[in-house]
């Protein structure tokens, strides 16, 4: 359900540039942005920090786009949302006990310190990486394919990411402990 929330505006956003082009488009994803961090705080009283700096950005990017009457701001968006999140993903790699993708997995997921390191810097790259085919996309090819990929590519290429990270996972999870508990289950109803 989470997963939907965060996608919300994009998915808007796609639906009505489809119906009424990118300015309607760019003043409902602000809109819906604001209702998102807004319902989020009424739910648990408090603000997800990359929410709002989503949040601010697509209103920054977003607020030029209408107010300049141009569609290159808010198809700087996304890039400049993926390299926030790579340099917060960077960041947490030097700062603190735990990089920010041990923070999030750690409660449920034991692995050694280098091989999180590699998870949390992988997906520095993936962010840098996505941030730039957006670039790409965005000088290379129309408004509509842009909006296109913004959707589809941009969703695909994170599946196709978090895919690749959970087969990664798998090979480096310490099972152990869920064997040493089920033997010790079997020999318990043995007895």
């Amino acid at each position: 359900m989470k997963f939907l929330v965060d996608f919300l505006p994009i998915i808007v956003f796609f639906v009505v540039y489809k119906f009424y082009g990118i300015y309607a488009a760019t003043a409902s994803a602000i809109a819906i942005s604001f209702l998102q961090v807004g319902y989020t705080w009424l739910r648990t009283r408090k603000f997800e920090k990359m929410q709002v700096a989503t949040l601010l950005i697509i209103t920054v990017l977003g607020g030029a786009t209408l107010l300049l009457h141009n569609e290159m701001f808010i198809k700087w968006k996304p890039t400049a949302i993926n390299w926030v999140f790579a340099l917060v993903f960077l960041i947490s790699h030097f700062v603190g006990r735990k990089n920010l993708t041990q923070a999030v997995l750690d409660k449920n997921v034991k692995l050694p310190q280098s091989v999180w390191a590699r998870l949390n810097l992988s997906w520095v790259a993936f962010f840098v990486i996505v941030g730039a085919v957006n670039i790409y996309v965005v000088y290379h090819y129309s408004t509509n394919t842009w909006v296109n990929f913004k959707l589809f590519g941009v969703l695909g290429l994170t599946v196709i990411f978090v895919i690749i990270q959970a087969i990664y996972l798998a090979k480096h999870i310490d099972t152990s402990d869920d064997s040493k508990e089920t033997s010790e289950i079997s020999k318990n109803k043995e007895h």
